[in-house]
C-alpha cells in the first residue's frame, strides 16, 4: 500500500551537486514516489548565500541555519553535499541524534573520520550512504558492501579522479605538458580553480581510503595511504611509456597482503601496458577493478565526477534509505571486524621504471648493475643511448623485476651517489602486469 505522508528530506548544499539532485527530486518525483512506496519532499535547503537565485527551488526553502534545519525532529533524510570536515561533520552526527538519516558525498570526512559517523549511524539506528563519495555516478560502494559481502575481495585496482586522467589523457594522445593539459582541464571544468586536491593525489587518495575499509573490512584513514600527485610528470615520461607500450595512469590500489595478515593503499602515477583495459580509459571517465576469490575480476566503468552523475549516485541512495525508513530497517553499517594493520609504502612489492643520465663511457652499466644487485633488486631490462656526439653522456633506462619499494628506493639514493650518475631523469612504478 502507498503511503501519502511524505518523506521529508533536508538538502544540506545547493551547489553544483545539490542542485542537481534538487532538481532530480522535482522532475521525477512520481517516478521516486513509486519506487520508495511513498511521496519524497524537499523539505529545507540549507546555503551559505541566500540571495543567490537557485531555479526550480522554493525561496521559503532556503535557510543559512544549517544546525537548525538538522535538528528539526520531522527530517527523515538529511543529503549532505557540502563537503570539508566542519560543519559537516556535525551536521550529519547532528542529524543522527534528532533522528535522521544521512546520504553523503563526502569522501574527505569518510575518508578523515569514517569510523565516527559510523558510530553515531549504529548508535542511533539510522543509516550512512555514501555511494557519491566515490566514482561519482559508478556503482562501486554498494556491490563492495552487499554484493560481494559474501566473497574475499584480495584487490582493488582503478583510475578514481577524472580531473588527472584527463591531464594525463591529453599529455598522452596530444603531445601537451603538464601546464598545457591542466590549463585546458580548467577552461572545461574538470579541473577547479586551485586543483591541487586532484593533481596532488588527495582527492584519490581518500577514495582509497573508503575502498580499502569497505573491501577489506577494517579501518582505513586517509593518513595510512601512500599518495603521490601527477605535477612530476613529463612529456619524457609519457615518451618513455610508449617506447614499453605503456601508458600513464594515476592509479589507486588497494591490495590485501599476500599472506592475508595486513593491507596496503597507495595512490600514485604509474605505466600500465596498452593491453591492460584501464589503458584506453579517457579523458574524465574511472574505471576501477575489483579482484575477489569467487567473483574473479570485475570491472566498473563510467563518468566519475559533474553533477548529473554524482546526483545520480546519491538519488540512488535516498531511495534506498527512504525503503528502510518505512520498512524500519537500516541498510549494513562499518564492518571493520578484520583489524587488519596497514603496512606503509616501503613493504609493498612493486616494479620500477628508471631513467638515468650517465657519463658515456665503458663500465657505466657494470657500476650501475652492481648498485642493483647490492640492494638485492633484479634487472628485467636495460635500453642504453648515447647523445650528441662528443656530448659525454648517456640515458640509460632501466626496468625491475618486482621488489620491495623500501629496496628500490634505497637502490635509487645509492645511483644518486655514482660519480657516473649524472642525475634521475625520472622514476615511475610499472603496474597491471
Amino acid at each position: 500500500m502507498m503511503r501519502t505522508r511524505p518523506l521529508k528530506v533536508a538538502l544540506l548544499g545547493c551547489g553544483v551537486v545539490g542542485s542537481e539532485v534538487a532538481r532530480i527530486m522535482a522532475t521525477h518525483a512520481d517516478d521516486l514516489t513509486a519506487r520508495i512506496g511513498a511521496p519524497v519532499e524537499l523539505a529545507g535547503v540549507a546555503v551559505r548565500r541566500p540571495s543567490k537565485v537557485r531555479e526550480g527551488i522554493d525561496p521559503a526553502l532556503i535557510t543559512t541555519d544549517a544546525t537548525a534545519l538538522v535538528k528539526r525532529g520531522d527530517i527523515d533524510v538529511v543529503v549532505e553535499v557540502i563537503g570539508g570536515i566542519e560543519p559537516a561533520r556535525t551536521l550529519i552526527t547532528t542529524a543522527f541524534e534528532h533522528g535522521a538519516s544521512v546520504v553523503s558525498a563526502n569522501k574527505a570526512l569518510l575518508a578523515e573520520d569514517g569510523t565516527t559517523l559510523y558510530e553515531a549511524a549504529e548508535r542511533h539506528g539510522r543509516d550512512l550512504y555514501f555511494e557519491a563519495a566515490v566514482a561519482g555516478a559508478i556503482p562501486l560502494i554498494r556491490p563492495l558492501r552487499e554484493s560481494l559481502a559474501g566473497d574475499k575481495v584480495n584487490r582493488v585496482l582503478g583510475i578514481v579522479n577524472g580531473t588527472t586522467n584527463f591531464i594525463l589523457d591529453r599529455m598522452d594522445s596530444a603531445g601537451a605538458g603538464y601546464s598545457e593539459a591542466l590549463d585546458e582541464a580548467t577552461a572545461l571544468g574538470y579541473a577547479e580553480a586551485d586543483p591541487t586536491a586532484d593533481v596532488e593525489g588527495f582527492d584519490a587518495a581518500a577514495k582509497a581510503a573508503i575502498l580499502a575499509g569497505i573491501a577489506f573490512h577494517t579501518r582505513v584513514r586517509l593518513d595510512d595511504v601512500h599518495r603521490e600527485g601527477i605535477t612530476e610528470v613529463t612529456s619524457a615520461d609519457l615518451a618513455s611509456a610508449k617506447q614499453m607500450g605503456c601508458t600513464v595512469k594515476l592509479l589507486a590500489i588497494c591490495e590485501r597482503a599476500a599472506d592475508g595478515r595486513s593491507v596496503t593503499a597507495r595512490v600514485h602515477p604509474a605505466m600500465i601496458p596498452l593491453t591492460h583495459p584501464l589503458a584506453s580509459v579517457r579523458e574524465a571517465y574511472n574505471a576501477v577493478f575489483v579482484e575477489a576469490d569467487a567473483a574473479g575480476q570485475l570491472m566498473f566503468y563510467g563518468p566519475g565526477a559533474g553533477g548529473s552523475p554524482t546526483a545520480s549516485a546519491v538519488l540512488g541512495d535516498l531511495v534506498a534509505v527512504c525503503r528502510n525508513r518505512l520498512s524500519g530497517a537500516t541498510g549494513p553499517g562499518e564492518s571493520a571486524y578484520t583489524r587488519l594493520p596497514v603496512s606503509g609504502m616501503g613493504e609493498v612489492v612493486t616494479r620500477y621504471h628508471i631513467s638515468l643520465d650517465v657519463a658515456d663511457k665503458p663500465g657505466v652499466l657494470a657500476q650501475v648493475a652492481t648498485v642493483f644487485a647490492e640492494h638485492g633488486v633484479s634487472i628485467d631490462t636495460v635500453r642504453q643511448k648515447g647523445r650528441q656526439e662528443g656530448a659525454g653522456e648517456a640515458s640509460l633506462v632501466v626496468v625491475t623485476h618486482r621488489a620491495p619499494d623500501a629496496a628500490l628506493s634505497g637502490t635509487v639514493e645509492a645511483l644518486r651517489k655514482l660519480d657516473t650518475v649524472r642525475g634521475v631523469a625520472s622514476i615511475m612504478r610499472v603496474e597491471g602486469e
